[in-house]
């Protein structure tokens, strides 16, 4: 109301980037929907911050922000992170810390991962290392404040090795008839089956011998 009225209001934080994982972004959006201009100036954001001291890749990454409280929407989110390739970054609270890793080791595995904390600040902390090896420290540390963690994506190569063991579990026959159902002639479908094995031409003919 007073913003309608004509007066001018700034939002700020004592930590943080307001509107990035905050109630800031509802009031964004209720300006927007009344029309209110709103404008943005650049401060300290801790997961650019965090990600930038990581020493994981910073071409191509994804923020994830806090994880949902809700149990069926935080495996939701958890699972569409298993084959995600970015560089994940994600938010956590110090009484939570544990279990989130736990989770985390539950679907993603012993990835790399980067914990910051007290970013910019004069206890700052910053610890590259793994996922279990993280959940072995926090057993006899505590944890204190709040986290930023920044994890390593499934490399390509590791997606493709993935891909190639589900074929393997399928009989040669079986695969090449797959790519004939789809319209492809014998010889391009058992070129095609040799690329997803990982072997020649040659190897799938003598299989299907």
């Amino acid at each position: 109301a007073k913003l309608q009225e004509g007066q001018n209001i700034a939002l700020i934080t004592d930590a943080g980037t307001p509107a990035i994982s905050d109630p800031g972004e509802v009031l964004v959006r209720m300006c927007l929907e009344a029309g209110i201009r709103v404008t943005s100036l650049p401060g300290a954001a801790a997961c650019i911050t965090a990600l930038t001291m990581s020493g994981l890749s910073t071409r191509r990454f994804c923020f994830e922000g806090f994880l949902p409280p809700d149990k069926k929407e935080r495996t939701e989110i958890l699972e569409d992170c298993r084959e995600e390739s970015r560089t994940m970054i994600f938010y956590e609270a110090p009484h939570h810390l544990k279990k989130t890793l736990q989770e985390l080791a539950a679907v993603l595995g012993d990835r790399k991962i980067t914990l910051c904390r007290e970013l910019t600040k004069r206890f700052e902390t910053v610890m590259p290392t793994t996922i279990f090896a993280a959940m072995d420290y926090f057993e006899t540390n505590d944890p204190r404040g709040e986290y930023v963690l920044v994890i390593e994506g499934k490399s390509y190569e590791e997606k493709k090795q993935e891909a190639q063991k589900n074929w393997l579990e399928m009989p040669v026959e079986e695969h090449v008839a797959l790519y004939e159902s789809q319209g492809f002639d014998r010889k391009e479908a058992m070129k095609k089956a040799a690329k997803d094995r990982g072997v020649s031409k040659r190897d799938i003919y003598q299989s299907l011998l």
